[in-house]
């Protein structure tokens, strides 16, 4: 089975409300489709992996076995320790660290692969956060995500995601509606080799969050 390192806690922004209320509703999502997601962004995947906002571990059991070790990152408490215990069922070794996206517990280039998943929409700082990933992969190593992001060829919703993006975030531990996310990644110092644009909604109250990214970009 899967080994665990937890890290002491370092302090930084806490979510304990929404942490709780995502757990309650990620298995549904997960039951319409986001377990086939995280299934496709982790296919072949090798190595070392870096995974930043690891959440509850909802990935963990879907990583093959020719990865020989994911260091995951999760700042919030609650998850962290939901985190844990998912590491602890993983095929695969999980090492469970505290900290932020923003400025990673990991060595530079020490990593084959990095993973983020739904989580660029909530880090405080997105550029610096992809540019932490950049450093901790090794030259060449791979970026894998998947992200909800802003629509892009729906002017009405666009609008609408701009409206309620202030008290989104406030309610959402963080997350914003309106990132360009692919963007992003590309300004950061990455190439995107393979991207799919889709809509998600498990639910009729996610036609906010339904676009979504899902695709590969190597460090260059």
């Amino acid at each position: 089975m899967g080994g665990v390192t937890p890290t002491p806690t370092a302090p930084h922004r806490r979510h304990p409300v929404f942490a709780r209320v995502y757990t309650w509703i990620a298995p549904g999502a997960e039951r319409a489709g986001a377990a086939e997601h995280r299934e496709r962004l982790l296919s072949g995947l090798a190595g070392r992996v870096v995974e930043v906002g690891a959440g509850p571990g909802l990935n963990f059991r879907h990583y093959p076995p020719e990865v020989s070790e994911v260091v995951a990152v999760e700042p919030e408490p609650f998850l962290r320790d939901r985190a844990v215990e998912a590491a602890a069922r993983s095929a695969v070794r999980v090492a469970i660290l505290d900290g932020t996206a923003e400025s990673l517990p990991v060595d530079a280039a020490s990593c084959d692969a990095a993973v983020c998943s739904l989580v660029l929409c909530s880090v405080a700082e997105q550029a610096r956060a992809l540019a932490e990933l950049r450093r901790v992969l090794r030259p060449g190593g791979e970026l894998r995500f998947y992200e909800h992001v802003a629509y892009a060829d729906d002017p009405r919703w666009a609008r609408r995601q701009r409206l309620v993006d202030p008290l989104w975030t406030r309610l959402a531990g963080g997350c914003h509606l309106t990132r360009d996310t692919e963007r992003a990644i590309t300004a950061a110092g990455f190439e995107i080799t393979e991207i799919e644009r889709f809509r998600f909604q498990p639910a009729a109250a996610a036609r906010i969050v339904a676009p979504h990214i899902l695709g590969r970009a190597v460090r260059t």
